[in-house]
């Protein structure tokens, strides 16, 4: 599973270093250093190419005839992006992703168990502000729908 946060540049090119931990899950749990990238709640989210293809088999089943769910697919899946890590364990994030989820040099990639995020630095610090702050309410709700 994908935890911890880590700071890291976007280098000239586009490219971010992917954490060593990070690495590791890819090579061990999932066999492979391939993934999905697009953009979802202002930040770039990486799945591994099998927990891409779970969410597109349950998501698959919602009537596309229902506007927002068509809005929703627009949205996530026309700026998927299938990518592999190079040989120094660096991510190239395509333009328009960073574009989209507003990422300049400085980033945070954050673990989602999953899956990962990339974060700008500064969009970063203000989501964990925001976290804070209802933390102790989301716990409870959270406690709540797995019976604690």
């Amino acid at each position: 599973m994908f935890r911890g946060r880590f700071e890291h540049v976007i280098d000239s090119k586009g490219r971010v270093s992917i954490p060593s931990k990070f690495r590791e899950v890819l090579q061990v749990h999932y066999k492979s250093e391939e993934l999905v990238l697009t953009v979802y709640d202002s930040c770039v989210v990486a799945f591994p190419m099998e927990e891409w293809r779970k969410w597109e088999e349950k998501l698959k089943e919602l009537p596309l005839l229902r506007g927002e769910i068509k809005r929703f697919f627009r949205y996530f899946f026309s700026g998927a992006v299938d990518c592999k890590l190079d040989d120094h364990g660096r991510l190239l994030i395509p333009l328009q992703l960073r574009i989209q989820a507003n990422l300049k040099k400085e980033v945070v990639l954050v673990g989602m168990l999953k899956g990962f995020e990339i974060w700008d630095k500064e969009k970063w610090e203000e989501e964990m502000k925001k976290c804070e702050e209802s933390f102790d309410q989301i716990s409870e709700m959270i406690a709540e729908r797995m019976g604690f």
